[in-house]
């Protein structure tokens, strides 16, 4: 049987919501049939139900088909628009504010909240002169957050990755900073204790200890294999039917 699915080309024609979606749904299950089936249906968006309709050479052609789509890399996307709103990047990062700072540390921490992350990075343009842009000034608002959730999947993976990469050279040159102070006091300090004292060594051991603390929570939205769906067996394909049944009250 034929099915009618929408079937995109790349990371842009992807609305950020779905792939929260898909992403709440790996968290959910260790399924990887039903995964596979669920990825189909947010990302073409068709129902469930049509997803069993679709042969198995073609369900693992889309599958690979994803896993293309998923392995772009795409470079920061300083502005794009939803609807009528044309969106910009901050364009001065060393300018943020704190209430600005704050939000972007809360919210950059998971996919979940991913959505409202943007809001802080991407404000409406308010004056543009060729390259050179403004934005409106920032204030939480959830209007603006709930818009971001059609974002293009470009958009938020782009600038995941640029913030990933600014975090990791941010600690890495911190550490080595620091890393080189320490190695300076030990070389000059004449006992342990002078070392180690809270006003020499140990606040310096203490900053570094906790930078490296800071790494897995950097990391959680760079995950180089942002799909990760197996192709479906004919093994497993045997239990479709009986399965098809407990995916439609899901």
């Amino acid at each position: 049987m034929k099915v009618d699915l929408l079937l995109p080309s790349s990371l842009s024609e992807i609305p950020l919501s779905r792939y929260q979606k898909f992403v709440k749904t790996k968290e959910a299950s260790n399924d990887e049939e039903f995964i596979a089936q669920k990825m189909i249906q947010i990302f073409c968006g068709i129902d469930l139900s049509e997803v069993g309709k679709i042969k198995m050479k073609d369900l693992n052609g889309l599958i690979t088909h994803f896993t293309e789509v998923f392995s772009e890399k795409p470079k920061l996307v300083r502005h794009f628009k939803i609807k009528n709103i044309e969106f910009g990047f901050i364009p001065k990062l060393d300018e943020i504010t704190f209430g600005e700072y704050v939000d972007l540390e809360n919210h950059l921490q998971n996919w979940e909240t991913y959505h409202k992350a943007m809001a802080v990075m991407y404000r409406p343009i308010k004056e543009k002169v060729k390259d050179k842009y403004s934005i409106v000034d920032y204030e939480p608002n959830e209007d603006m957050q709930d818009l971001m959730r059609f974002a293009p999947l470009d958009v938020a993976i782009s600038a995941s990755l640029f913030f990933w990469t600014l975090g990791s050279e941010l600690l890495t040159h911190t550490l080595s900073y620091l890393q080189s102070e320490l190695k300076t006091m030990t070389n000059s300090s004449s006992t342990a204790k002078d070392i180690y004292s809270e006003n020499n060594g140990d606040g310096i051991v203490q900053s570094m200890r906790s930078l490296k603390e800071m790494l897995p929570n950097l990391t959680k939205l760079q995950d180089t294999d942002l799909l990760n769906v197996s192709h479906i067996s004919l093994s497993k394909n045997k239990k479709t039917k009986s399965k098809q049944t407990n995916l439609n009250n899901k």
